[in-house]
């Protein structure tokens, strides 16, 4: 019986931008999972919480960022579970014999993962799928050596899925909502417009 692909895309996402749209379509297209699995974190235990915008908020934005790709659904698995939010907890309980998972991370979160809560459990749990956040040749150099010690400490099953780098990050994009800049380049229309009806960001 074939297992099911559980593709997963966890973050702060706060807010969801373009970046992590194009991230998504790269990953759906590359790896063709049963499901891909938007997972708004609560408090990710490597950040401080975001203010100005609520976990409702964010899922809300969410939901209208991702809605439009197929197989693509948002969880408040995380949100629901509250307190620091440990990705080993998350692939602990969506593993299944009957699953595969592959998780999608970007470079910052790939040059840390090592140092991750439960480090080895993660890498045995789930395929990771990097896609590059950045143009720098410094840093595909650092990714390759990241993915090449992955590979000899844990033996990390480890993907790279080619996709144009957007660098585009949610902290900048406060920072223009709090200056009142524009961000029509940076967000979708629905996500854009769900700020200013709520007024998200403005502290």
């Amino acid at each position: 019986m074939k297992k099911e692909l559980l593709a997963i895309y966890g973050g702060t996402f706060s807010p969801p931008h373009l970046g992590h749209i194009r991230a998504a379509e790269a990953f759906l297209e590359a790896m063709s999972p049963d499901k891909l699995m938007i997972l708004p974190s609560a408090t990710p235990p490597h950040k401080s919480p975001v203010l100005g915008a609520k976990a409702k908020d964010r899922v809300a934005m969410c939901r209208l960022a991702f809605g439009h790709l197929p197989r693509t659904e948002v969880s408040e698995l995380e949100i629901r579970r509250e307190g620091k939010s440990y990705t080993v907890l998350t692939l602990r309980e969506l593993s299944s014999p009957e699953r595969d998972l592959v998780m999608l991370v970007g470079t910052d979160m790939l040059l840390t993962l090592d140092r991750w809560y439960c480090a080895a459990e993660i890498f045995s749990l789930t395929e990771i799928a990097v896609i590059r956040r950045e143009c720098a040749r410094e840093t595909a150099v650092a990714i390759e050596e990241a993915i090449r010690r992955y590979r000899e400490q844990y033996g990390a099953r480890i993907r790279y899925i080619p996709a144009p780098a957007v660098e585009i990050s949610s902290s900048e994009i406060r920072d223009h909502i709090r200056a009142g800049r524009d961000t029509g380049g940076f967000l979708t229309p629905e996500v854009e417009e769900y700020i200013k009806k709520w007024q998200l960001y403005r502290d």
